[in-house]
């Protein structure tokens, strides 16, 4: 029996304007998913990990390594002086 091996990748969960989760993942930049909830996207984020990954070991292709700067996100206050 082949053993099992665990990876671990990055996703940043965008929300979406009418509702849900656009999923990304910088280290695998093919993919391309969403959830319209929190779980369901990450959910969908595993999945979607799986195949790349499932797809990339049938083509020999060696996996990626994490992208551990994920962009970070702040509120910046901007002063104008009215007219």
């Amino acid at each position: 029996m082949a053993a099992i091996e665990d990876y671990q990748y990055t996703v940043i969960f965008e929300p979406l304007e009418a509702s849900g989760y656009q999923v990304i993942v910088p280290a695998l930049p093919e993919i391309i998913t969403a959830g319209r909830t929190l779980k369901e996207a990450r959910r969908m984020a595993r999945d979607a990990i799986r195949c790349a990954l499932e797809g990339m070991a049938k083509e020999k292709v060696p996996f990626p390594g994490d992208i551990s700067k994920a962009p970070r996100a702040e509120k910046i206050r901007v002063s104008l002086k009215a007219d």
